[in-house]
């Protein structure tokens, strides 16, 4: 069953930070929990597995910190999902074998079609479309507007 558990909202929210608030250098975990006040325990954790998936880039040393990995118009919002659901230890209902006939030939069709569709919708939504609508809402930015851009 599809439900947005805190690891996935914290997930989204650190990726867009970073996309939203890049500048030249890495951002530093710190500051993603400073400015989206999400747990060091949490964040760390979503972090690293971005990194391996790739959607971020790990940048070691001093002046390190967490870059995207390509551009912001090239993450989806479904990437982002799969990462963390990949994470996460909860049973899904819908594999459990016991219930209805009406539940398995019926409520549990749907829902997968619903999940589909859900999934569809979040990767045809990109970090770029967010930094847009945070930009349109007026979100301040601590580096100004950036442009994404590809050479």
């Amino acid at each position: 069953m599809f439900r947005i558990s805190k690891k996935l909202m914290f997930a989204i929210e650190a990726v867009l930070d970073i996309a939203y608030n890049a500048g030249t250098e890495p951002v530093h975990s710190g500051e993603i929990t400073r400015r989206q006040g999400i747990p060091k325990r949490y964040l760390e954790q979503v972090l690293q597995q971005l990194v391996r998936d790739g959607i971020l880039a790990g940048v070691r040393g001093p002046r390190g910190g967490y870059r995207l990995a390509r551009e912001r118009r090239r993450i989806t919002l479904g990437e982002i999902v799969r990462v963390v659901r990949s994470m996460e230890s909860a049973a899904d209902a819908m594999e459990d074998p016991a219930g209805s006939v009406l539940g398995h030939q019926v409520v549990r069709p749907l829902w997968l079609e619903l999940q589909e569709d859900c999934m569809t919708r979040l990767d045809n939504t990109s970090i770029e479309d967010l930094c847009l609508r945070a930009r349109k809402a007026g979100v301040p930015t601590e580096t100004g507007d950036r442009i994404d851009f590809s050479i």
